[in-house]
């Protein structure tokens, strides 16, 4: 259990370069409190003590403003940075050493029973307030950029961006971090397609 631990507080130093101690992340990271709670939580879903897991995530989202549903299944070294808002459902399945910021939803698109939330491999990083819904796979290594909205599956090494998100290129494999100020605009990117190509039309009239 203790080793555990240490691995949490380490994965925390790896991936939020604000953390400056050992007592300040124990103390001030509603992310990691959120972990801890959640796999008491996942311990007596389990063990088939389905409302004292509901109600112990219940009081996790009080605290830590992070609402993880406690069938989530959930990896080593995961970290929810900053953390408020952030929405993980049922039958959502996490990989390990993975990325989450605030605002992000793992949402589900059916009301039937049975796997209907999005299942995360290895090393991925899901930017601020992305949104996936349903089923769907997303690969090891994948980078989903802000804001995005995912309703396909992702192959591993893909990072996408926009609504619905869009693949934009391979993640080299050196890349740990998601550069969200340096990823392109493909809705920007089509309306320069469609204003060139439109002002070829014109010049064509012209002639």
């Amino acid at each position: 259990m203790f080793k555990r631990i240490r691995e949490d507080i380490q994965a925390v130093f790896e991936k939020d370069p604000a953390a400056r101690s050992t007592w300040e992340v124990l103390t001030c990271y509603p992310g990691l409190h959120a972990i801890w709670l959640h796999r008491i939580a996942h311990f007596f879903w389990k063990h088939r003590l389905k409302w004292l897991g509901r109600f112990i995530s219940h009081i996790s989202r009080f605290l830590t403003n992070i609402e993880i549903h406690p069938g989530a299944e959930i990896g080593r070294k995961f970290f929810i940075d900053h953390g408020a808002g952030a929405v993980i459902g049922e039958t959502s399945e996490i990989g390990d050493n993975v990325l989450m910021y605030q605002g992000v939803t793992l949402g589900g698109t059916s009301r039937e029973k049975g796997k209907r939330h999005p299942t995360i491999g290895d090393d991925v990083v899901v930017g601020a307030n992305a949104v996936l819904l349903g089923p769907i796979e997303v690969g090891d290594n994948a980078r989903i950029g802000a804001g995005s909205v995912v309703l396909d599956s992702i192959p591993n090494d893909c990072t996408v961006v926009g609504n619905p998100a869009k693949p934009v290129g391979k993640v080299r494999w050196k890349e740990k971090e998601l550069r969200h100020a340096d990823l392109p605009d493909p809705v920007a990117r089509e309306f320069k397609n469609i204003t060139e190509r439109l002002k070829k039309l014109e010049e064509k009239v012209e002639k």
